[in-house]
């Protein structure tokens, strides 16, 4: 990696859009407020209508120094030129993503569970996200929160960074740095606020004390 990892890593969820905003549109207003990571995560969308959009996020994304990642599919994240993608439990292993995107681009992976993280970094893991943290709706399918003592043994077990992810709010976000994570990925904290700049520049604040 050329330059360090940004503290705060958006994902996209259209779906959790405010009524009347469009996703392109707020993603430009938190990169105007300072975000400096993507992950283009809309998977209800089939690969001939993520396209478009991955690609206008790109031009997007380049006009501001953000790195872009995309969820799962490697294949757009090569059509792109992305900066690299985000692996799920159902996605190919981090190994074969590795020899397929070279050793230039970043690779991200969802992680549950302690065990998994230097799991992950074995594989050629970039960094890895961890949680849920706490309850959130769009991690409900993972099951019971596992809280912040996993967090912590996460943050601790492996060589590579920690982001912490689910729930993630301005009045939890302290707790979570101080289980050792590097940073904080985040949804609907972003996505769905009233003000997606004021959010924002909240989450930076406490992520540069």
């Amino acid at each position: 990696m050329s330059t360090p990892l940004p503290s705060l890593y958006l994902i996209t969820d259209q779906q959790q859009l405010p009524t009347g905003r469009q996703l392109l549109e707020v993603l430009e207003e938190l990169l105007n407020a300072g975000v400096k990571m993507i992950q283009l995560r809309e998977k209800n969308l089939t690969a001939a209508e993520l396209f478009p959009l991955a690609r206008d996020l790109r031009d997007l994304t380049r006009r501001h120094a953000c790195r872009l990642l995309i969820n799962d599919r490697i294949d757009l994240a090569l059509a792109i030129d992305a900066d690299g993608v985000h692996l799920g439990g159902h996605s190919l292993p981090a190994a074969i993503a590795r020899n397929l995107l070279g050793p230039e681009k970043l690779i991200g992976v969802s992680t549950h569970s302690p065990a998994e993280v230097p799991a992950a970094a074995e594989q050629g893991a970039d960094f890895v996200t961890f949680g849920p943290v706490y309850n959130t709706p769009s991690k409900a399918a993972y099951g019971q929160p596992v809280g912040l003592c996993n967090l912590k043994q996460a943050c601790h077990i492996g060589s590579i960074p920690v982001y912490a992810l689910g729930g993630v709010k301005a009045e939890n976000t302290t707790k979570i740095l101080n289980c050792g994570a590097f940073g904080v990925a985040m949804i609907s904290a972003l996505i769905a606020a009233k003000s997606p700049t004021k959010a924002c520049q909240k989450f930076l604040q406490l992520l540069d004390k």
